[in-house]
């Protein structure tokens, strides 16, 4: 409900919801709570992952199950295309990244956070580089060498706008905006 939400909030009302587990008590509920009027073009449709002739495996994860419904995207008219995650709590309107996007001409923008040492631990931890490009990355790391090769000076955050409260790793949150035509091209390439 939260990513729906967020997104409802922040004006994105074209939502697609790809699920392979609890489906039908899912589709009941997004159903029950998500009716935009027919005048609006909104809708939050559910896309569950299916045995098909084409492939009788379950999405493998984020890249597989939106790969399996490029058709869905593909549909003109779609510029970006937003990637969340389901399991997460956080409020966040969707425009300020989207602005962020559109004013920096880029290609796929990534939701980050500043956390600190100890939690980087539980996040894929990413350094930028001075034109906001990553030019690193670590899937959950696990000593402090590895955080020490990603780690972002506390300062640098403060100059964002953002208090790093000394706080010196940028966490991804799982949200991904992508211009359509590449995450196509990315995604019929594997």
């Amino acid at each position: 409900d939260i990513p729906i939400a967020n997104c409802i909030n922040s004006g994105v009302d074209r939502i697609y919801l790809l699920t392979q587990f609890n489906s039908v008590s899912l589709h009941r509920h997004i159903r029950q709570t998500y009716n935009f009027d027919g005048f609006h073009g909104g809708f939050v449709e559910i896309l569950a992952a299916q045995q098909t002739i084409e492939g009788a495996d379950w999405y493998q994860g984020t890249a597989d199950a939106v790969r399996k419904n490029l058709r869905y995207i593909q549909q003109p008219g779609i510029k970006h295309v937003m990637i969340l995650s389901g399991d997460q709590l956080y409020r966040m309107d969707y425009r300020d990244m989207l602005k962020t996007h559109l004013n920096a001409k880029a290609d796929v923008t990534i939701g980050a956070l500043p956390v600190d040492r100890d939690a980087a631990k539980g996040f894929g931890i990413m350094q930028l580089d001075d034109n906001y490009q990553v030019k690193g990355f670590v899937e959950k790391p696990k000593t402090d060498k590895e955080i020490d090769a990603v780690r972002t000076d506390p300062a640098w955050i403060d100059s964002q706008g953002i208090d790093s409260k000394g706080r010196d790793c940028l966490a991804s949150m799982g949200i991904y905006l992508f211009n359509r035509d590449l995450l196509v091209e990315l995604l019929e390439k594997t």
